[in-house]
């Protein structure tokens, strides 16, 4: 991938890398990785974007690869992301582009879009749907889905929540526990295991985890995977957890927008294997309250969470329809 430009900007003192692909200008298309992910993530769609003459530009999160990761926790704020998204179009010099998000990109993408839209010409979020910000507290309402007491699981967002637990987890075996991840998430395990996203009580999440088998996931190469491995290598997963432990603040910041639509068009991606579209079925059935202006939601058969990877091919084809739309 010689032909990609990396290049670092500033947001609010913070670096901010990217990678981009395609003429400077072609129409800006800022694509933002969730967890635990990088630019990388992004690879097949640069390539796509760019070739059909769009300005594709996949950002590092901060707290990701060569991006900063500053040590406050709620340095990872929704408000201050969606700044960092802010940043990217401006020193792009573009009055508006479109915004791509996964997994955790995928609510940066849909804030961006809600709180700018001025500055969003079209969003996409592939895997988390849109759902607004709603009334019961992220916390009060996981507890009330597993249970608070001693014998309950803990919803991995919550088991994220303690500085230092899962950070120490995941460094007991590092190439392990993204493998298992990867794979657990994907559309090739076997999902009629427990979940990954139910831990129990005094046990770990890589407990949850499956390995591959030979011949599975390959649509992450082992070159893919070293790419994956040598970041969090170099870095650490605790700016990726950090982003899990400013759910209550963004809770709080967002009550303005309290089931405020988004109202540029938009577009969502999900897989029928993917955990968080499942669960998204009642926000997807409200879509056309909180996506008045949503132009397709497409959820791809036998696809699980690492929708862009799994299913390059159709993720292009509905990114560069939608994209084409806007122009």
């Amino acid at each position: 991938m010689n032909d990609l430009t990396e290049r670092s900007v500033l947001s609010s003192g913070h670096r901010i890398h990217l990678v981009e692909r395609g003429p400077e200008d072609g129409l800006p298309v800022v694509m933002i990785h969730g967890f635990p992910e990088s630019w990388y993530s992004w690879r097949h769609q640069l390539r796509a974007l760019g070739d059909a003459g769009h300005r594709a530009i996949a950002i590092d999160v901060r707290g990701y690869g060569r991006s900063a990761a500053p040590a406050d926790i709620e340095a990872y704020a929704m408000t201050a992301l969606v700044g960092d998204v802010i940043a990217v179009i401006d020193h792009l010099d573009a009055a508006d582009a479109v915004v791509v998000g996964h997994d955790w990109g995928a609510p940066i993408a849909w804030n961006t879009a809600l709180l700018r839209p001025d500055r969003v010409r079209g969003v996409a979020g592939l895997s988390v749907p849109y759902s607004g910000r709603g009334d019961t507290r992220p916390l009060e309402a996981f507890r009330a889905m597993t249970g608070d007491g001693p014998g309950d699981d803990l919803f991995y967002i919550d088991y994220f929540q303690t500085p230092g637990l899962v950070e120490a987890e995941v460094e007991k075996d590092l190439a392990g526990w993204l493998r298992g991840f990867y794979f657990t998430a994907s559309g090739e395990a076997d999902h009629s295991a427990p979940p990954m996203g139910l831990v129990p009580r005094g046990h770990e999440l890589r407990e949850r985890l499956q390995q591959p088998g030979p011949g599975q996931m390959a649509w992450l190469t082992e070159d893919d995977f070293d790419f994956y491995l040598g970041e969090f290598e170099r870095t650490g997963l605790t700016g990726g957890f950090n982003r899990y432990r400013n759910i209550e603040r963004d809770w709080t910041e967002l009550a303005p927008w309290r089931h405020a639509p988004i109202t540029v068009p938009s577009l969502f991606i999900g897989g029928d294997k993917d955990g968080p579209t499942r669960w998204g079925r009642a926000a997807i059935d409200r879509f056309d309250h909180t996506l008045p202006k949503l132009t397709r939601s497409e959820i791809l058969t036998d696809c699980g969470h690492w929708t862009q990877q799994e299913r390059p091919d159709e993720v292009d084809e509905l990114l560069l329809e939608f994209v084409a739309g806007l122009r």
